[in-house]
This record gives structure tokens, sequence and C-alpha cells, in this order.
């Protein structure tokens, strides 16, 4: 048994824990910077706080076996779908900012949507695992859309856009993983193009106000008050970050508070207008290591429901990163999805923390029977 948790501690990624820290003190000073004179001051410490948390929980989920995990996932599953539905009902779901997905617990409000990702990640990676990485059957597929979409259609009708389109990646990891064929591929695209085309233009997929969102990143000076005024901020706080920025807590739009919400969804362009293309890069090279260690920690797993499990988590992130960063330059509608790691947030640290104990779990074990 001791030899065993001296392997454990051996074997665990310091260098890919230095490589988040690292993030996590970026996002720290630019959410001071970017908060400094708002009404959102103070909400640093709180960021540090939910990473000493995050910190905590990532070094429990790396000693648990992840096979136990994986034994409990369908009633993690379960709990969670559960909490879903509990979210949409008056009285208990808490609504802010004209979205229902929160569930009140005393002075903390729980958003079961962002831990959802980590259940699914289990599910996902159980199921295909369980499959034996053979070529997968249409009625096989069927029941893996059915797993991720119940959840995403559940969130969808929270109004949460941006985290429902988060299930997508991990679901298209675990098919391309999992055994599809390329010609069962080309089929479950079409048909998706075919189903948000139809739901597209009858209305019955969104509501006017996220269409907007979606397409305000093509034109924005079409509506420059409206939809269109978080892209064009944006923007112009890219742009007038230059080379090597303006300084910490000297950015004109984000000190002016032209720029919304800073410390969350857009802290991207706050953190390169501080510190320019320069800072920008060495974020952007940052993730890019954290990724590459994920997937070289994939490629020696020791099974395959271990494989599963880090390229979900890797494809979540890359997603997030694609898709946050692509709409602070413009190159993505605005769908509220955070800056792994770099947006303020209490859910999105702990569960990036948690999949990424889950991570470890799995390179730690990767030379255990």
């Amino acid at each position: 048994m001791a030899m065993r948790r001296f392997l454990s501690f051996r074997d665990f990624d310091w260098t890919l824990l230095a490589a988040v820290l690292l993030l996590c003190s970026l996002s720290v000073l630019e959410i001071y910077s970017a908060t400094l004179h708002t009404k959102y001051v103070g909400f640093h410490t709180k960021q540090m706080l939910y990473i000493a948390g995050g910190l905590v929980a990532m070094f429990i989920f790396a000693k648990i076996d992840y096979h136990r995990m994986l034994d409990f996932v369908p009633w993690f599953y379960g709990v969670f779908v559960f909490f879903l539905i509990a979210v949409l009902i008056p009285g208990i779901g808490h609504k802010a900012l004209g979205a229902r997905r929160w569930i009140k617990l005393g002075p903390m409000l729980f958003q079961p949507s962002e831990w959802m990702k980590l259940v699914l990640i289990l599910a996902v990676a159980r199921y295909f695992a369980n499959l034996g990485g053979r070529s997968l059957s249409w009625r096989e597929i069927l029941k893996a859309l059915a797993l991720v979409g119940v959840p995403m259609l559940l969130v969808l009708k929270e109004t949460d856009l941006g985290t429902s389109l988060v299930y997508i990646p991990i679901l298209i990891a675990g098919l391309f993983l999992g055994g599809i064929s390329l010609k069962q591929g080309f089929v479950l695209t079409f048909a998706a193009m075919l189903l948000v085309g139809a739901g597209w233009s009858t209305g019955k997929l969104l509501k006017p106000y996220q269409k907007a969102r979606l397409t305000s990143f093509i034109s924005p000076d079409n509506d420059p008050k409206g939809a269109g005024y978080q892209i064009r901020q944006s923007l112009i706080a890219v742009g007038s970050g230059g080379i090597w920025g303006k300084g910490a807590a000297k950015g004109s739009q984000t000190q002016g508070d032209f720029l919304p919400i800073p410390h969350a969804d857009f802290i991207f362009a706050a953190f390169g207008e501080e510190h320019g293309f320069i800072g920008a890069v060495f974020v952007l090279l940052l993730y890019f290591f954290i990724l590459m260690r994920l997937i070289q920690n994939a490629q020696t797993a020791a099974d395959l429901s271990g494989s599963l499990i880090i390229m979900g988590l890797v494809a979540v992130l890359t997603f997030q990163i694609a898709v946050n960063v692509g709409m602070v330059i413009g190159f993505m509608p605005v769908t509220g999805i955070p800056l792994p790691l770099m947006s303020y947030g209490g859910s999105s640290v702990l569960f990036t923390f948690l999949a990424l104990g889950v991570a470890m779990n799995v390179r730690m074990r990767r030379f255990v029977n």
C-alpha cells in the first residue's frame, strides 16, 4: 500500500499543475485589474478562494480510483438530470439576468449544468469503453445521442445556450474514439445541419434574442448599441492593446466600463488591452501546453476508459477556448461560454479542477493493473 501511495505521488503531473496555476495567477491579477473601479471590486479574492477549493477537490479526486467513479456514473447521471429538471421549477430554480440556471443553497448558487459536464465526460467514457472500441451500430450511436441529448435539451430549456453547446464536443470525442465510421459521421453531420436549420427557421430551437446574439458578430455595426455592442467594444479593447498593451489597470475600455463583464466572458479582451499581443499569445501558448500535456496523458492511459475521460476534458477545454477567444476577436458569436481557468466563476473553476483531478487520476494509475 505504501509503495502504491509513493508511486501515485511520483506519477502526479506536477508540470501540468504548474502551468494551470500560472494561468490561474494571471486570472486573479486580471480580475483584480478589470474590477478595480467597478461594483465587482474584490472579486479576485473570491476567485482565489474558488481556486483554493478547486485545488483541494483536485487532489481528492486524483486519489479516488476513476474506475470506482465510472461504476457510480449511472447514479450521478440520474441525480444531475433531476437537478436540471428542478432548476426549471419556479420556487426551486433561481432566476438571474433573464435565465433560470441555478439552485440557491443558502448564500451560494449551485449551477447543475456546469457539473453535468463532468458527469457527461464520465458517462460517455463508460458507455464507449463498455463497447470495447469496436465499430458502432446505429442503435449504439442513437443511445449515445440520447445520453447527451437529454441534459442538453434541459439546459437549453434554461436558456443557457453556451453550456448546452459545450456538451456537443464531449459526444463528438466519444463517437470519434469509440469507433464511429466516416460514413456514419457524414450522415450524423448532415442530419444535425438539417435539424438546426429546421429549428432556426421555425423559431422553436432558439429565442429571438439568442438568434440576435448568434448573428451579431457577422455585422456588429448594424446594431452598435444593441446586439453588436459587446463585440464592438471587445474589438476596440483588443485592438487598442497593440503589441505590448497599455499596462495593468490602464485599459481605457476596461477601466472606462465600456467592455462588458471584463472579469468573466470578456476577460481575454481585457487582458489583451492591458498586456497586448505578446500577453495574449503567452496565454494561448499556456493553453496549448496544457492541452498537449493532457493528450500525452491520454495516450499513456492504462485503458480505453481512461483515454476517453481525458480526451473528453480536452474536447471541452478546446471548445471553450476556441469559442471564447473567437468571440472576443469577432470570429464567433457571443454565447456566454467562459474562458477556462481565466474567467471569474466558482462553478466553472471547480468543474475544471475536478476534471483535472480525474485526469491526474488516470495518469497516476497508468501502470497499475
